[in-house]
């Protein structure tokens, strides 16, 4: 019995780090990244700093 619960144990921590990991990604992927935004529209060329 003492094996099947560790082994059940490990299996719910790894099932949550690929979670926090898989969340941590997709965090990274839709914050918006720090420096300049160049744009260019109708009205030409745009810099913006962020």
């Amino acid at each position: 019995m003492p094996a099947s619960r560790n082994l059940l144990v490990a299996l719910v921590v790894l099932l949550l780090a690929g979670l926090a990991v898989t969340g941590y990604a997709l965090y990274q992927e839709k914050k918006q990244p720090d420096g300049v935004q160049i744009s260019i529209g109708k009205d030409g060329l745009s810099i913006k700093e962020k």
